[in-house]
């Protein structure tokens, strides 16, 4: 089982860059190397939607198309926690933020699929103005 608290989200002009994080706190012994980690964003009326997932040992990464080559997700299993860097902000990044984390799977894998995912955060939200 695991606990997820995000992190660093603000207001920020458009062209401006966040760093968001993840914290886990994880039971049973278990460390974060053993999950999965995703991002997610909500935007007001809509459904929630994939920005980036990372493997368990950050070796493999996958982003939405519209956040590629301007957000990085990163991870320090030491210190449990899982980053999204957030450049060149525009306002339809404007969304609540979540990370969220699945366990018991093969290392190498990531999942773009909200329903696969089991743990969440509460968000944390990220404004761009325009």
């Amino acid at each position: 089982q695991v606990q997820l608290v995000e992190s660093g989200g603000g207001l920020v002009q458009a062209g401006g860059s966040l760093r968001l994080s993840c914290a886990a706190s994880v039971v049973f012994g278990r460390t974060l190397s053993t999950y999965v980690v995703g991002w997610f964003r909500q935007a007001p009326g809509k459904e929630h939607e994939f920005v980036a997932t990372i493997s368990r040992s950050g070796g493999m990464t996958y982003y939405a198309d519209s956040v590629k080559g301007r957000f990085t997700i990163s991870r320090d299993n030491a210190k449990n926690t899982v980053d999204l860097q957030m450049n060149v902000l525009k306002p339809e990044d404007t969304a609540v933020y979540y990370c969220a984390a699945e366990g018991g799977v093969y290392s190498g894998t990531y999942f773009t699929d909200r329903r696969e995912y089991t743990y969440w955060g509460q968000g944390t939200q990220v404004t761009v103005s325009s």
